[in-house]
C-alpha cells in the first residue's frame, strides 16, 4: 500500500506536464481531499499509508485531462461542494461574483429565476444567501437538472426545477412574475474553443458552452424578450457575458426595451456581468 507522499507525487507526475506543476500539486491535492486526506493531513503526516484501489484510473483520467472535478464528482462554489458530472458545466468563480452582485441589490422575499441553470449553483447559492427568496430554475436538458435537484435537496429544498428551452417563449411554465431573472447561458463563439484547453473542450457539454460564431448574442437576446414578459416593474435582468459581447450587449438590451443598463468587472478586471432593468417605456 502506498503513503499519501508517494501517491501525491504519483497524481502531481500525472498532471504536471499537461498543467505544469503548481495547478498539478492543486490537482493532487483536491484528489486527496475527496478521498479524506486533507493538506494539512498530507504535511503532518506524509508516511500513513492510503486505501486508493483507483489510483490508476485517477492517474489515467488526469492524463487524459479529464476535469478534477469530473474525477472527484464535486466543485466548490459559494462554500458548497455541488455534485457535477459531464451533464453540467463545472461551476467558476466568476459566477459568484455575479451571484454576490444580485444578493447585494435584491431585497428580502424576491422572485429570483435562473434560465439555464446546470449544476443549479446560481439558483441554490440565491436561494441561500437573499432571505425569503423564492428561486425557479429552468433548464432544457433532464440530466443537468437531475443533478441540479440532488443538489437543491442537499443545499435548497425549497427550489424549484423546471425543464424547458432557453430559446423558447418559456414564459408560459411561470404564472408568476420575477424581481429578477438570471442567466449565465452559452456565448463562447464556436471559433474561440481551438484557443481553449482540452480539459474544458474534451468534456464539459458544448451545449452549454458555445454559440454559432454568426450569432454571438443568440441566448442572449431569446432570454432577454421573454424575460420582457415575466419581470416586474422594478424587476432587473443579469446576465454572466463573453469578456468581448459588453458593448454589443448594451446596444442589444437598449433595442430589446431595457435601461439603466451597467457591466461589472470580474476579478480578472474583465467584463463580465450585466444587469438591465425593464425601461419605463415598457412597463
Amino acid at each position: 500500500m502506498a503513503t499519501r507522499r508517494e501517491i501525491f507525487r504519483a497524481l502531481t507526475e500525472a498532471g504536471a506536464e499537461l498543467y505544469g506543476e503548481a495547478e498539478a500539486r492543486q490537482i493532487a491535492e483536491m484528489v486527496l481531499e475527496s478521498r479524506g486526506v486533507s493538506r494539512n493531513m498530507l504535511l503532518v503526516e506524509p508516511n500513513e499509508e492510503l486505501q486508493f484501489p483507483d489510483l490508476d484510473s485517477v492517474i489515467n483520467d488526469i492524463r487524459a485531462w479529464r476535469p478534477v472535478q469530473y474525477i472527484i464528482g464535486t466543485a466548490e462554489f459559494a462554500g458548497m461542494d455541488f455534485e457535477v458530472s459531464d451533464a453540467v458545466l463545472i461551476p467558476r468563480p466568476e459566477t459568484e461574483e455575479l451571484v454576490d452582485w444580485i444578493a447585494s441589490e435584491v431585497g428580502d422575499s424576491a422572485s429570483i429565476l435562473d434560465v439555464g441553470t446546470g449544476s443549479g449553483c446560481i439558483a441554490i447559492a440565491l436561494s441561500r444567501a437573499v432571505s425569503g427568496s423564492s428561486v425557479w430554475a429552468l433548464d432544457i436538458s433532464a440530466e443537468a437538472l437531475a443533478v441540479a435537484r440532488r443538489n437543491g435537496a442537499k443545499y435548497a429544498p425549497d427550489v424549484r426545477f423546471v425543464e424547458g428551452d432557453a430559446l423558447s417563449d418559456f414564459s408560459a411554465l411561470f404564472a408568476e412574475k420575477f424581481d429578477v431573472v438570471v442567466s449565465n447561458p452559452p456565448y463562447i463563439p464556436d471559433s474561440d474553443s481551438r484557443l481553449m484547453r482540452r480539459n474544458v473542450t474534451d468534456y464539459e457539454p458544448h451545449t452549454a458552452l458555445f454559440v454559432p460564431d454568426n450569432d454571438s448574442l443568440l441566448f442572449y437576446r431569446s432570454i432577454a424578450r421573454t424575460a420582457l414578459k415575466m419581470l416586474k416593474a422594478e424587476g432587473k435582468l443579469y446576465f454572466e457575458i463573453y469578456e468581448s459581447l459588453a458593448e454589443e450587449m448594451k446596444v442589444m438590451l437598449r433595442a430589446e426595451g431595457y435601461e439603466e443598463i451597467v457591466v461589472r468587472e470580474d476579478f480578472r478586471g474583465k467584463p463580465r456581468m450585466i444587469c438591465a432593468k425593464v425601461s419605463s417605456t415598457m412597463r
